[in-house]
């Protein structure tokens, strides 16, 4: 997709605050702090359009961007460490999961990995439940440009093998050097294309 055109549209908490179901929508997951910011404002070739933090947690409600009046990206609040009061964090996983599992414009969601981090349960769960519900998942290792060559490839065989899942289904992706960007658009308009 060629981005024309990428606004805000606003933040949700509960379905009935959700902006109308008019466009395909992708929904961006991830740990706190694993670059999902830097990865949605390097697809959409703006610089702020998603606010980026290095405090994780910043994103604590669910986020709607029209990208060209045609698509819909929703941010999805970071799960595992973050510096929030508890009761703030355990409503993520309902809302979260809410959005998921009730939303019929939804096409998929792009789950992004620190490549330098081993994934933990969360992710195990969180592809395991999108499996169950029928909702594809594009796995994105984000901060490609921080390992040396060498080292992305031993971090890539062992994140496959925690998750089961063919190294070759990880998106390797740079928001530095915009590594793998043309490979994260080619798998989020084949789940924009209509059904």
């Amino acid at each position: 997709m060629h981005v024309k055109s990428a606004t805000f549209i606003k933040s949700a908490v509960r379905p009935d605050q959700y902006p109308a179901a008019e466009h395909p929508e992708i929904a961006f997951a991830g740990r706190s702090n694993v670059g999902k910011s830097s990865l949605i404002n390097t697809l959409v070739n703006r610089r702020h359009l998603v606010k980026t933090s290095s405090t994780p947690g910043r994103t604590q409600l669910l986020n709607f961007f029209d990208i060209n009046a045609e698509a819909v990206f929703v941010d999805l609040p970071g799960y595992g460490y973050a510096k929030v009061p508890a009761r703030i964090k355990s409503t993520w996983g309902p809302m979260v999961e809410k959005f998921l599992s009730t939303r019929r414009t939804l096409r998929g969601v792009v789950l992004i990995i620190d490549i330098r981090r081993r994934p933990k349960n969360e992710e195990s769960n969180l592809i395991n439940w999108l499996l169950e519900a029928a909702i594809p998942v594009i796995l994105v290792l984000t901060k490609a440009d921080k390992l040396s060559k060498n080292r992305r490839i031993n971090q890539m065989k062992a994140i496959s093998g925690d998750l089961g899942i063919p190294a070759d289904n990880l998106i390797l992706f740079s928001a530095k050097t915009r590594q793998g960007l043309a490979d994260v658009w080619a798998a989020i308009d084949h789940l924009l294309k209509p059904e």
